[in-house]
């Protein structure tokens, strides 16, 4: 058995679970994070994921995923630099236990965030969030999901790790309708929802009751919708909106 098999069994039961108490938006990531990269590094060496050893993943090998992800799959920066966050982690953590790969280890450490320029933060106008509204196909389910998702988001702002995170007993539709979301180092704040998007939830709730420990927004496999999968879908809708919307290629 390789080195990093185990490593990363401990990382994820033992480091984050019992030691850290991170929360299940952190896990999460970090496991969509690690499963993309034993993919792409199997595709690359022609190793199968349960034979790659910590030194199969040196820095050349995440330089070139973190660019695939930029490159191939269309991530932001800020999506690159969270993925290297969580590659990071582990390999902190490797260090402590395996020294005999510290080399390998300490070069994937010395690879640093991408730089960028922090944009402006901006708002959308009234017809620039009805045309993106407008986009989603509601006679299918997932354009039902895509819409109530969408319109949650306006209305409250939340960040997509806090959306990926909801389930339907954060959402409270009776008087004081407001919904709860889970943001960074497990603190909740309680936001208020309008007329118009509470009855799209409960409409929405109403076509999908599943427990209440749920995802709100599942995918088809009814699993949380992953980072990558939600900027898509926020893209692939923007770019249909500003076809109508021409404000929207601006923003």
């Amino acid at each position: 058995m390789t080195a990093l098999a185990p490593t990363l069994q401990a990382f994820f039961t033992d480091r984050l679970t019992r030691q850290r108490n991170a929360s299940p938006h952190t896990i999460a990531g970090y496991r969509d994070t690690w499963r993309m990269l034993l993919a792409f590094a199997a595709a690359r060496t022609g190793t199968a994921p349960s034979m790659l050893d910590l030194d199969d993943l040196g820095a050349p090998l995440i330089a070139a995923f973190l660019d695939h992800l930029e490159d191939d799959r269309g991530n932001s920066v800020r999506t690159r630099n969270t993925r290297l966050s969580a590659i990071h982690s582990l390999f902190r953590y490797a260090a402590l236990i395996h020294p005999e790969h510290a080399q390998s280890i300490s070069r994937v450490l010395a690879i640093p965030p991408k730089r960028f320029d922090r944009a402006l933060i901006c708002y959308l106008t009234e017809p620039e969030v009805e045309a993106l509204l407008a986009t989603c196909d509601q006679t299918a389910w997932t354009g039902r999901r895509d819409h109530t998702m969408l319109l949650l988001d306006v209305q409250t702002g939340l960040r997509i790790s806090e959306l990926i995170g909801l389930t339907p007993a954060d959402v409270h539709l009776g008087v004081g309708a407001h919904v709860v979301c889970h943001g960074k180092g497990r603190k909740e704040r309680a936001i208020p929802l309008t007329t118009d998007t509470r009855a799209v939830l409960r409409n929405w709730l109403a076509e999908h009751p599943a427990g209440p420990t749920a995802p709100l927004f599942p995918s088809r496999q009814g699993r949380p919708l992953s980072r990558d999968a939600i900027e898509r879908r926020i893209t692939h809708y923007a770019a249909l909106a500003a076809q109508d919307c021409h404000s929207l290629h601006d923003k």
